[in-house]
């Protein structure tokens, strides 16, 4: 039996604006609104419902892209002026790592979710 991820729920402080937030940095569309949640699929049909929440804590996301695909992104993080970092612990400010063969970076979204873009897998 395969088992394959089909969405996840995104707790925001405005859901409208943290999905146009993270749809815009990787390039993608936020979705119209379905009931409680304004979705942002991926290319592989995962979806991150972003609903709104009062109260929560902070969640680690990653998305895995291209080389060309990983320049866009880090242009779009670096033009907006977001703070980022080459750990998860936002230790390495103003840097980028070089993982696995590739390369990878964080950024907080603007509910402070942990978002990492990567280019290789890890090991």
């Amino acid at each position: 039996m395969a088992v394959d991820l089909n969405h996840t729920i995104v707790p925001s402080r405005n859901k409208r604006a943290s999905a146009e937030f993270i749809a815009e940095i990787l390039g993608l569309k936020a979705g119209p609104q379905w009931g409680p949640f304004v979705p942002v699929e991926t290319a592989n049909g995962v979806t991150l419902d972003y609903m709104d929440a009062e109260e929560f804590r902070a969640l680690h996301f990653c998305f895995i892209v291209s080389e060309p695909e990983f320049d866009e992104i880090f242009g779009r993080i670096r033009e907006r002026g977001l703070a980022y970092y080459a750990d998860p612990g936002h230790r390495e400010a103003g840097e980028i790592n070089h993982l696995y063969g590739g390369r990878g970076v964080y950024f907080d979204d603007p509910d402070g979710h942990n978002m990492e873009v990567i280019t290789a897998p890890y090991a």
